[in-house]
């Protein structure tokens, strides 16, 4: 067997009733805003949403819903992200959503940048805003993941990033 070093600068928390925590959560990343990202409108007809966004104004803290997220997030939907992205991403949602997430994170921390170009391998990832994610499927894997997989509209070329 080869030596190797293995981390994951993941936080799970886990458990039922544990997206009550998020706003504690949230704060302790020094977060003060929070651009909530999430899919359709299962998350908010099951009222996670609605807890989660509780308990960020219960931390103190400032929450805008940014919703409609595609399963294979998409370029456009991530720039328009990226326009109202806050101090903290905060997917509520499955892979897609958190893909989404990351993007979004990436696009903010480095404005000036062609978005695309990151998943072109054209330009190095060197910062991004913090990311978070409340799961609302089991094994979407994307939130212990460094990577991210995004869809361009026009071409519907679908590209991953691991960085």
């Amino acid at each position: 067997m080869h030596a190797f070093e293995f981390s994951i600068p993941t936080r799970i928390v886990f458990g039922p009733g544990t997206e009550s925590r998020t706003g504690e959560l949230a704060a302790g990343l020094d977060a003060h805003r929070v651009l909530l990202v999430c899919g359709g409108q299962s998350a908010r007809r099951s009222g996670l949403l609605d807890r989660v966004e509780q308990s960020l104004i219960q931390a103190g803290l400032a929450c805008r819903v940014f919703a409609g997220i595609h399963p294979n997030p998409r370029l456009f939907q991530v720039c328009e992200g990226v326009q109202t992205a806050l101090d903290l991403i905060l997917a509520v949602g499955g892979g897609s959503v958190i893909d989404a997430a990351k993007a979004i994170a990436l696009g903010a921390a480095e404005p000036e940048a062609d978005l695309w170009d990151f998943w072109l391998g054209k330009r190095p990832v060197e910062r991004t805003l913090p990311v978070g994610a409340v799961l609302t499927i089991s094994a979407a894997g994307s939130e212990t993941s460094s990577s991210a997989v995004l869809t361009r509209d026009d071409t519907l070329e679908k590209r991953g990033l691991t960085s």
